[in-house]
């Protein structure tokens, strides 16, 4: 499936960049699909085809196809229930599960084949298992939609939380050699820390708040039980087609035993699920809380720093803007007596008036500094 486009758009922040994705991402139409029994290919799917399959609108699709990504405008981090599948567009995770399969589009990017072997891995079911799920009954095992769903939040969570951690051995030692050493390259390192966790900060924050926004949404967490809606809509459609034949066998049968009672299935391990990973990603979302407070500290003890050195820089100007003026005085006071006119001490005949003359103005101008200082430490200016 290729797209034309006509004229550049404007790429929006909440999306990762193509490049990202890579070249093969943007293969027109490739999918990858993880069936429930296991079963895995890659196949070529045209959107109209998608559209059919899956019961999803096509602005749905558009959202989920990378080569779009950097011109579509909607909005990373969300999980979006429909009639018949969910749309799972959490962070660099996209995917699209219905109550048979899992859809993931671009599988062989290297960004993304990492999900699709955790969802073969994840998905594939054991003889064991089998067996035990037909001894047990569906009570002790999650449908497949959660099944799928927990694994694009567990990977989508893992991911943040190991690039949080990989942040944390960087920044920490980063911040530390600053403190010591306030340089131009600790300084750049500085930036480039802070510029990757407002990034991050930013995307952790999107999926916790998809995640408190479905685990306050009971309508979105109920939309969400494919399995159980379609066992719905089958009994439905066997009871409607039973009261029919009934209707036609007897004209005194009346309207027979209507289900008038809606679709509300049980949303108790749902909710268990999404918990979970709130509370991995809010205590992911509290180590970058950490890490930004560090980091706020780190900068608040460089600007003490500097601030000390400014403060240091103008006691010094100010102990030499007095002591050139002093000299200015002297030298003044010197040019006075060097001037070319008659007065009765340049009647002495000896040398001694010289150096009683230059010793006058060397003191006095000593005195005058050090009388400044002493003024200057009194009133606060130096210390």
């Amino acid at each position: 499936m290729a797209t034309t486009t006509t004229a550049p758009r404007r790429r929006h922040a909440s999306w990762p960049s193509s490049s990202s994705w890579g070249p093969t991402a943007a293969a027109a139409g490739e999918w990858g699909s993880v069936s429930r029994s296991g079963a895995w290919r890659v196949e070529e799917v045209g959107r109209h085809e998608l559209t059919r399959r899956t019961g999803l609108p096509a602005r749905d699709l558009r959202a989920l196809d990378p080569a779009l990504a950097s011109s579509y405008p909607y909005p990373s981090g969300t999980v979006t229930a429909r009639d018949s599948a969910v749309v799972v567009n959490v962070d660099r995770v996209r995917a699209v599960v219905t109550a048979h399969e899992v859809l993931v589009p671009g599988p062989r990017d290297p960004a993304v084949a990492p999900l699709a072997r955790e969802l073969r891995a994840r998905l594939t079911p054991a003889p064991q298992e089998e067996e035990d799920g037909q001894a047990l009954g569906s009570d002790k095992a999650l449908p497949f939609e959660f099944r799928a769903l927990e694994v694009c939040l567990e990977f989508a969570c893992m991911s943040l939380e190991h690039e949080t951690s990989t942040l944390e051995k960087e920044a920490y030692p980063a911040l530390d050699q600053l403190s010591s050493n306030v340089s131009t390259l600790n300084l750049e390192r500085l930036r480039q820390t802070k510029s990757r966790l407002v990034a991050t900060t930013g995307r952790v924050h999107k999926v916790r708040d998809e995640l408190e926004r479905l685990l306050d949404d009971d309508m979105d967490m109920a939309a969400m039980h494919l399995t159980e809606k379609l066992a719905y809509q089958a009994a439905d459609h066997s009871s409607s087609d039973d009261e029919v034949k009934q209707g036609d066998g007897s004209s005194e049968g009346g309207n027979g035993s209507e289900t008038s009672v809606g679709f509300a299935p049980r949303i108790d391990e749902l909710e268990i699920l999404l918990e979970a990973y709130f509370v991995q990603i809010d205590g992911t979302l509290n180590k970058l809380s950490t890490l930004r407070e560090y980091v706020d500290d780190t900068e608040d003890y460089i600007n003490i720093m500097l601030d000390d050195k400014q403060n240091q820089l103008l006691q010094m100007g100010i102990v030499l803007s007095t002591g050139t003026l002093v000299v200015s005085c002297a030298i003044t006071a010197a040019g006075v007596l060097g001037m070319n006119i008659r007065i009765p001490l340049y009647d002495e005949a000896t040398t001694a008036v010289f150096w009683q003359a230059t010793g006058g103005i060397v003191g006095a101008g000593a005195a005058i500094y050090l009388l400044a200082l002493l003024c200057y430490r009194r009133s606060g200016i130096l210390q």
